[in-house]
Parts: C-alpha cells; structure tokens; sequence
C-alpha cells in the first residue's frame, strides 16, 4: 500500500492553496478544517484574495469551516448546510473527537 492511500485510509492532508488540513479516520470518516480565503471564517475575504498567500509565510484565522464525510463521500449535514463555518477552536476539537468516534 502506497502512502497516498494509507493517508486516505487514516491520516493527514495539508492544502496549500486553501489553509487548512484534513483528517481521515480508520473508521472511514474524514473532517477538513479549512481557515483560509474563500471559506467560512473571520479572514475569508481577504482583499487580495487567492495572491495573500504568495505575500505571507503562515495565515492565522480565529475561526475555521468544517466539512465531514464519509468513505462512500456522503457529507455530514449540519441541519442547514454541509459546511459549518466560523467554528472556534474548542468547536473544531470537539468535532474531530466526535468524527473520530463515529
């Protein structure tokens, strides 16, 4: 087994082009926290959008989206959305304890 699909079983993923990470469970679920332009958070609308990350060396957010799914690509519904935005740091801690007991 490669590592890519070792990764897609259970690990990690960073993004580049959108801050953030995701994590896939051995129990088939994945959530992807992403804080960057373009998504849900305190700094995403940036105004010079997609060119703040070649102008910077990290990009910091208070608050993060989430997203969840499962191995066959189901999303999570959240009651309103598949995307939960503007999730503090305590809120995305306790999702990926929850994910991770699905």
């Amino acid at each position: 087994m490669t590592i890519e699909e070792k990764i897609v079983k259970s690990g990690f993923i960073w993004t580049k082009e959108r801050p953030g990470f995701t994590m896939s469970f051995k129990n088939g679920w994945t959530i992807s926290v992403q804080f960057g332009y373009g998504n849900y958070c305190d700094n995403g609308h940036h105004p010079d959008g997609f060119y703040f990350y070649n102008k910077v060396d990290k990009v910091a957010s208070t608050d993060a989206e989430i997203a969840i799914w499962d191995k066959e690509g189901e999303w999570y519904n959240f009651g309103a959305d598949t995307v939960k935005g503007y999730c503090t740091v305590d809120e995305v801690a306790e999702w990926i304890e929850k994910v991770s007991k699905f």
